[in-house]
């Protein structure tokens, strides 16, 4: 018997340094979706990116994330991920690639984490496939190849998961803390969001410890209150500096880190309210579209047609926007419309829920026979770990009021979870012919490729026929003949077992891979064959095949012709990738929706794609004249938001002030306030395009008032050629004060 136990612990000990091969492949899988050509997106989402810019040259912005080298406004999110960023562009230098970089390591860190996570309870091949599953998630590679922050968050709270599982078999309550407390780092990188996987965390450690309840409440307790000391610590010290020494913080209505963390960042998240002049109230989608922060102004970046007017462009996007009953019929900003099935609804359920119909055939194969009070196995516990996660996400997601596509990837990983874990318990169910339980495996093939047709069913103009009918035929086929063959054992079952999984992650593959094969967009990722557009979703029936689904507009200094190559956004390329934040008082297609580009421009033709969606070319002569007649001004120019300035930091380092923030809409200046600076000698051109939001009225009128209009001939550039970009048409005004 000792033998027997020796030989067991050394065939073990064998098993963990021998190296899993089938996991070679998947990793390299991972790599190629989050890295290939990530160095073509020049400037990724350019309003973070400005941020790094920044927080490159000095430790003061660095600290408190601030959205320009002047320390005037911070970005509206807590600054991990962009310490983060910051550092690998110290390291690899300035970069589009650079600052995206730590978030497509991340998505790779991810898929391993979950083998690592699966394959210890589960079994190497549930390993396997919950990592080949979660690589080949849509929104997982279309979020991971931008600078925006959920990937990394995502991987944060996977190694929060590690910890905790790691707490639960050492019985060690430091890793207890340890896990919670990276719950708390989670926090500052997306606030409320990181909270979502506290009901898995609670409910697995109560159940999951052999330890009374005294003690399980209490190490409990203190896990948790470390966590919010980690979580709050940066807003205390932030919140508790003098407003003059620090930036303003930026989408918050108090200058607030903590109102912007419960309040934008959090509560306002689920009602979907949010802040446009100092009160929080709810909006109508359309008017929520037009104001609301660094994730809700965001415009599509695609080549224009010359051809097409500036109004039949208006017309177009004003019929693609609404609904007949006047609301939105894809939801805000491409979400769908709350409900139980909103996750099956379009714009959602191509990004995340190719494999949901799986999971719940896995999840009733999972918990079949428990008993409420027990025991469980070490399967039923991480089982309810991950559904544990699941559940409270996706309710939320069916409910919210305000969210983007990419948040999307929080669901990525208890998905992924249960499909490599259901396939290996489904099919150990069936080959036993365990009763009803043997017949989940081909119903779960089956209903999972219904859902994938109707998924695609909207794309047929974009894909084909064929790639839909072929999925719901194999499917249907090899789910009849597994339920044929059910009481039949041999080689031929195996690879028929084998067959339904390939099919059914073929599709997911194809649309993961969309980012790089039609261009994706670093403002509002999102994966399809229209994933450039940033709002993922069926394409419209536009006829301009290269029209974006936002309004066009210019940047400073960009020609004011009427035409739509002029008015049109365009990318700095010849490209159609690309997102664009919205200006203030500019109207957008809430559908996000744009036609599928042809097959001479889907591909990836141009050796830069700039998919930041804000213009991240500047207008030289606009440059020139302001670079030229500075006179020791801190700020190179002032303008209504962010959409303006950030170009401007990324190309120059220079300092130029957004006066209401990210959106135009945050209540930072004053008429008093502006005149104290103009006379201190800090700012004295000022580029206004639009009536400005919220606060800024009384702002915007008093620089009408009192300044001199520069002639558009000394700045203003004529060329048709010139790069389209975010701003619209606009003046430039020059003040100075005694």
């Amino acid at each position: 018997m000792k033998h027997m136990n020796s030989k067991v612990k050394e065939e073990r000990t064998s098993n963990k340094k021998r190296m899993d091969l089938f996991l070679v492949p998947i990793v390299l899988i991972a790599a190629f979706l989050n890295l290939f050509k990530i160095w073509t997106d020049e400037y990724a989402n350019a309003y973070y990116t400005a941020a790094v810019k920044s927080m490159l040259q000095s430790f003061h912005n660095f600290f408190y994330a601030s959205f320009d080298p002047g320390g005037y406004v911070t970005i509206d999110k807590p600054p991990v991920v962009f310490w983060i960023q910051t550092i690998s562009a110290k390291i690899f230098g300035f970069h589009g690639w650079s600052v995206i970089l730590p978030q497509a390591l991340a998505g790779i860190g991810s898929v391993l984490l979950l083998y690592v996570l699966v394959k210890r309870t589960f079994g190497v091949w549930a390993g396997r496939f919950a990592a080949l599953a979660m690589a080949l998630t849509p929104i997982v590679p279309a979020v991971s190849r931008t600078n925006n922050i959920d990937s990394m968050l995502v991987f944060t709270l996977l190694v929060a998961t590690w910890m905790l599982f790691r707490a639960v078999r050492t019985a060690k309550f430091g890793w207890v803390l340890a896990a919670f407390a990276m719950i708390g780092v989670a926090f500052n990188m997306k606030m409320l969001q990181a909270y979502m996987v506290l009901p898995a965390f609670y409910v697995f450690y109560v159940v999951a410890t052999k330890i009374t309840w005294k003690k399980k409440i209490a190490f409990l307790t203190t896990a948790t209150a470390l966590m919010l000391a980690v979580s709050v610590s940066w807003a205390v010290v932030v919140d508790s500096t003098s407003a003059d020494k620090r930036p303003y913080m930026g989408s918050s209505q108090t200058n607030s880190v903590l109102e912007l963390a419960f309040g934008y960042n959090g509560i306002n998240r689920l009602t979907g309210n949010t802040s446009v002049t100092g009160s929080s109230h709810k909006q109508p989608a359309q008017t929520q579209q037009q104001t609301a922060s660094s994730e809700t102004k965001q415009n599509s970046n695609s080549s224009a047609d010359s051809s097409q007017s500036s109004n039949q462009r208006k017309s177009s996007s004003s019929q693609k926007m609404q609904a007949p009953d006047g609301g939105n019929q894809n939801g805000m900003f491409n979400t769908g419309n709350p409900g139980p099935f909103r996750l099956f609804q379009k714009g959602l359920s191509d990004q995340i829920s190719w494999l949901l119909p799986f999971v719940i055939f896995s999840i009733v194969g999972l918990f079949a026979g428990v008993k409420f009070k027990g025991p469980y196995t070490a399967k039923q516990k991480e089982s309810l770990f991950w559904l544990a996660w699941l559940l409270p996400v996706a309710v939320f997601f069916s409910i919210a009021g305000f969210f983007h596509q990419y948040y999307l990837i929080m669901l990525a990983p208890p998905i992924a979870a249960f499909a490599g874990a259901g396939a290996v318990a489904l099919w150990s169910m069936y080959k036993q012919h365990n009763g009803w339980k043997s017949w989940l495996l081909p119903s779960g093939i089956l209903t999972t490729a219904a859902l994938q047709v109707y998924i695609m069913s909207p794309y047929v103009s974009s894909i084909g026929v064929a790639p839909i009918a072929g999925v719901g035929a194999l499917g249907v086929i090899l789910a009849l003949v597994l339920a044929i063959r059910k009481e039949r054992k041999n080689s031929v079952t195996n690879y028929l077992g084998v067959a339904a999984m390939v099919v059914l992650l073929a599709m997911p593959a194809y649309w993961a891979m969309t980012p790089i094969i039609y261009g994706g967009n670093s403002m509002l990722p999102a994966a399809g064959p229209d994933s450039s557009s940033g709002m993922g979703g069926p394409p419209s029936t536009a006829t301009n095949s290269k029209q974006s689904g936002f309004n066009g507009m210019q940047p400073p200094g960009s020609s004011g012709s009427n035409s739509s190559s002029n008015n049109q956004m365009q990318p700095p390329s010849s490209s159609s990738n690309g997102g664009q934040m919205q200006m203030p008082g500019g109207s957008s297609n809430n559908n996000g929706q744009m036609q599928m580009p042809s097959s001479s421009s889907s591909k990836l033709s141009s050796s830069k794609r700039k998919s930041g969606g804000m213009n991240a070319e500047v207008n030289t002569k606009l440059l020139n004249y302001l670079t030229k007649n500075n006179t020791g001004e801190k700020y190179l120019f002032a303008t209504t938001d962010s959409t303006s300035a950030a170009p401007y930091i990324i190309k120059t380092g220079k300092p130029v002030m957004a006066m209401g923030g990210f959106s135009g809409s945050d209540p930072i200046l004053t008429v008093s306030k502006l005149k104290s600076m103009i006379k201190k000698g800090e700012v004295k051109y000022f580029y206004l395009s639009g009536m400005g939001k919220g606060g800024q009225s009384d702002v915007i009128t008093w620089i009408k008032e009192n300044s001199k209009e520069i002639p558009s001939s000394k700045w203003q550039s004529t060329s048709s050629s010139s790069q389209q970009g975010p701003s619209g048409n606009g003046t430039l005004y020059e003040i100075t004060l005694k």
